[in-house]
This record gives C-alpha cells, sequence and structure tokens, in this order.
C-alpha cells in the first residue's frame, strides 16, 4: 500500500513523504495493532471511543500516535480527550467545547474541522460555508490546535471533485490560520484522488488490515 500511496504523490509532483498514512483498524482487536506497530505502523485510526479507549489502554506501552475519525457526541468529548492524539471529526461549536472543557492541564489538542461534503444535512460535518466560522471559534480556545480540514468523499460523486471542494475549504481556513496544513481525505477507494487534490492525510482500512471481522 505504501508504494501506491508514493507512486500517486509522486504522479501528483508530490513528496510522499509529506503524507502521512492513518490504518484504520475499526473492529479489529487491539492485538493487530500491535502487529501493525512491529511493520513500523506509527499512526491509528479508529471510529468509535469505546473502541478507541480500550485499545489505547491495552497498548499504552506502544508508540502511536491515536487519531479519532468518527462522528463524537459531546457526552463522550472527555473520554476522546484522554484517549485521542487527534480529533478529525470536530464539526460544531458545541463539541469543540465539549473537547476544550476537557482539558487536562495544559495539553494541547489536534483538531480538524470534518466539512460535509454530500447534499445531506444530516451526515457528519459542517457544511463548507461555514467551516471558517467554525475554525475560527476553535481558535479561541487555548486547549486545541488547528490543524485543518477533514472530508469524506460521497458516494455518489467522483472523488476528485468533492476533494476540490474540501480544497478550496482548506484553503479558506489557511487564511486565518496558516499552519492548519492538514487535509484529512482518501480512504482505500480513493487515495489516488485526495492525494492530487492536496491530502496529507489518508486514513486507510481494509486495504492493510483486511478485511473487517465479524462482530458475530
Amino acid at each position: 500500500m505504501d508504494e501506491r500511496i508514493a507512486e500517486a504523490a509522486r504522479l501528483a509532483d508530490r513528496d510522499p513523504g509529506e503524507i502521512t498514512r492513518i490504518v484504520v483498524t475499526k473492529f479489529h482487536p487491539a492485538s493487530l495493532v500491535r502487529d501493525l506497530h512491529a511493520l513500523g505502523v506509527r499512526d491509528v485510526g479508529e471510529n468509535r471511543q469505546q473502541e478507541l479507549s480500550s485499545k489505547v489502554g491495552e497498548l499504552e506501552d506502544l508508540d502511536v500516535r491515536w487519531h479519532f475519525i468518527g462522528q463524537a457526541q459531546t457526552n463522550k468529548a472527555s473520554a476522546i480527550r484522554r484517549s485521542a492524539d487527534a480529533v478529525h471529526s470536530v464539526d460544531r461549536d458545541r463539541l469543540a467545547d465539549a473537547l476544550h472543557r476537557a482539558a487536562e492541564g495544559d495539553d494541547v489538542l489536534d483538531v480538524l474541522v470534518q466539512v460535509n461534503l454530500t447534499a445531506d444535512e444530516g451526515r457528519g460535518g459542517v457544511a463548507p460555508d461555514n467551516a471558517r466560522s467554525l475554525a475560527e471559534h476553535i481558535l479561541t480556545l487555548p486547549s486545541l490546535r488547528l490543524r485543518g480540514v477533514m472530508g469524506v468523499a460521497p458516494l455518489d460523486e467522483e472523488p476528485a471533485s468533492a476533494f476540490a471542494r474540501l480544497r478550496a475549504v482548506a484553503d479558506g481556513v489557511r487564511e486565518i490560520e496558516p499552519a492548519a496544513e492538514w487535509i484529512s481525505a482518501g480512504m482505500t477507494g480513493d487515495f489516488v484522488e485526495a492525494i492530487d487534490a492536496g491530502a496529507t492525510h489518508l486514513r486507510i482500512g481494509s486495504a492493510i488490515t483486511g478485511p473487517r471481522p465479524d462482530r458475530g
């Protein structure tokens, strides 16, 4: 997979070294994360707070950067903050506020504004037109570090056009926070288009972990 990512980066005239591959281990056991770590994986993504907290507790001895990439409820903000190094799915002021209130001491949490790239207002993410306002709010919360934006390409649209919209939102956010350089976009099926649009963080699951286990 890393060779495919590197090739896509070269085709986009980008340095593969500026792209972070996050391995998504949803529903897989903590033992898989340990095996991946032995192979050099250092960035791991989880969609559910309970699973994130459980794996972090079981793997405290590993040097892993944990990325929370799922939809977050405000009442889970404290638990998410205790376990995650970065939260990619901040999509409303109330969630940003809850994550900020959960800060302990002077620690700073990396966060991204999740942008809804679909026409469905019920999907996770802030509307593109409101992303800048949310970013401005995050910048008022000293325990949060705004890193950039995150988006998921819709199933009924070519990924390239969706990621172009995300790139435009990212450019607008960087106008108010030049350090917010992350673009979290691209999964197993559309990482090539994401890289071409400037993605810095890819969220790759099945291409590395194989099929999700039966939760039976």
